[in-house]
């Protein structure tokens, strides 16, 4: 059930897969602010795509980690959109993207104690709204202001406090590792395998060689496949997603990197890493 493979869905991808989904996606993901109001034929094909195929929900502006409060309203609207299409994963990003205003970028949160305590209270609500778990994404971030403990702690520490599952982003942790100077195999084996609900999985700009940007335009570079068979090896096979945001390339292209996932998925060992 887990070796399942999965692909970002875009208003552009509707005719093409309203007419026949290939057989290598088993499921698609989709943000629920661009979904949760689309009516006419745009509302229509979703409906046909929910309705036969599972979908993941993975949002953009819950803002987990900002100063203002939650947006009860914006949440119950996510509960009702995730009942409404039978979506049972709904995922967020570990960090803000608002406070007196929406910024439209991820901000990342203050790796202290005292930001462990407040996202995890704001879980809890979220959760008390949905009646379902909240999955959190370790993210990709520049800059570390007013850090009082390291990324690993500060990740770790959240999905402890909350108690909630974790959206492994396998790119994420390259580039990071990259951008901070850490170990990336160290930091994927220091994840909790229990929490682990799916992975995400993408390609990336490089901007200089010690300095990468999470675009999601771009083909999945060798080093972030190895480091996807090391996760499998190390928590074992989940569902994984192919994330492609920009420059798009034609369908038949994406699917030799969803078969890609899948051949990682069947060649994949018991978790032969951990003790």
């Amino acid at each position: 059930m887990n070796k399942l493979a999965g692909l970002g869905l875009r208003r552009e991808m509707l005719d093409e897969f309203c007419e026949r989904v290939p057989e290598g996606i088993n499921f698609f993901e989709v943000a629920p602010e661009n979904w949760m109001t689309l009516g006419g034929k745009y509302g229509r094909q979703f409906r046909q795509l929910t309705e036969a195929t599972r979908f993941f929900a993975h949002g953009l502006s819950l803002s987990i980690g900002g100063p203002e409060p939650l947006d009860i309203e914006f949440v119950k609207g996510v509960k009702k959109f995730l009942e409404e299409h039978n979506i049972d994963r709904y995922s967020e990003h570990l960090s803000y993207c608002s406070g007196t205003g929406h910024m439209y970028d991820l901000m990342p949160i203050p790796f202290t104690q005292e930001a462990v305590h407040y996202v995890a209270d704001r879980v809890r609500q979220v959760e008390d709204i949905l009646e379902r778990p909240l999955i959190l994404e370790n993210v990709s971030f520049y800059a570390a202001p007013g850090a009082e403990m390291s990324e690993l702690e500060f990740v770790n520490a959240v999905l402890d406090e909350a108690d909630c599952q974790l959206l492994l982003d396998v790119n994420n942790i390259y580039v990071n590792s990259v951008n901070h100077q850490y170990d990336p195999r160290a930091f994927l084996q220091a994840m909790p395998t229990e929490r682990i609900s799916y992975i995400h999985i993408a390609g990336h700009y490089e901007e200089d060689k010690d300095l990468i940007v999470d675009t999601h335009g771009a083909d999945v570079i060798d080093p972030v496949w190895q480091l996807l068979a090391d996760c499998y090896a190390i928590h074992g096979v989940h569902p994984t997603l192919l994330e492609r945001d920009f420059n798009i390339p034609a369908t038949e292209v994406m699917m030799q990197e969803i078969d890609r996932i899948h051949k990682l998925q069947q060649l994949a060992q018991p978790a032969q890493w951990r003790a």
